[in-house]
């Protein structure tokens, strides 16, 4: 029976891997968006060359009611939502005496309550299902924190006690809900940093290298497949051992 993703956030980096990594893998796939760009039609693309239906679905996470929306969308065109992936993230890095309260704000709006808004709007239909995979991309950040990033380590954080927290209350419904924490991945947040950073960087890895997309993506993969059928709960670090 064909799989239906919804990943939010997948226009591109990590989300735009998960996307194609799943449909290779036979899912059809529902991107969702804020912003019509050239990446998210490189995205399409690239998911329907794999042979897999695509629905791109414009819409704010940090919205509730558009949130309810792009969940209906998905059900009225797929008819079912099997793995969804909470992707959509922003960071807005400052030291905390220097931090904008907006810049608090909108992080913890678009990654942590985005989260909620989104699960919340599809998890009713994964309820009536009696099945669904629900991958939460949280981040390293999140369990050691990072100086300038107090709003994006909070928001990721609460992702992860959020995960465990739903995952104890519709774990007797046959949902299964998981955290990923990426380390240093090459993205196009990673590619900003001057060399030297990113060499220091690597110093802290014992794989001494940063991570791909595509790293990332095969946990996804395995987490949203039947091989993972007896894990929830769970934070799984992709970090090559630097948080060890």
């Amino acid at each position: 029976m064909n799989k239906v993703a919804f990943i939010t956030g997948a226009t591109r980096g990590i989300g735009r891997q998960i996307a194609i990594t799943l449909a290779e893998n036979g899912y059809s796939i529902a991107l969702n968006y804020r912003n019509e760009n050239n990446e998210l039609k490189q995205t399409k693309c690239e998911i329907e060359n794999a042979g897999a239906k695509c629905l791109t679905i414009k819409g704010d996470v940090s919205n509730f009611n558009s949130c309810e929306e792009m969940a209906k969308k998905v059900i009225d065109t797929f008819g079912e939502i099997n793995v969804l992936v909470n992707n959509a993230g922003i960071t807005k890095d400052m030291l905390l005496i220097k931090m904008k309260n907006e810049d608090f704000e909108d992080v913890i709006n678009v990654n942590l309550i985005g989260t909620y808004n989104v699960t919340k709007s599809i998890i009713q239909y994964m309820i009536k299902q009696k099945e669904g995979r629900i991958i939460n991309i949280s981040s390293v950040v999140g369990l050691c924190g990072n100086a300038g990033q107090t709003n994006y380590s909070a928001s990721k954080a609460g992702i992860i006690g959020f995960t465990k927290s739903l995952a104890k209350e519709v774990g007797s419904r046959n949902i299964l809900v998981n955290a990923v924490a990426p380390g240093f991945i090459q993205t196009n947040m990673t590619d900003v940093l001057k060399e030297e950073v990113k060499e220091e960087i690597k110093k802290s890895i014992p794989l001494k290298r940063m991570g791909t997309t595509k790293d990332v993506a095969n946990v996804v993969k395995f987490l949203a497949s039947q091989e993972s059928s007896y894990i929830t709960g769970q934070v799984i670090q992709v970090d090559g051992g630097m948080l060890m």
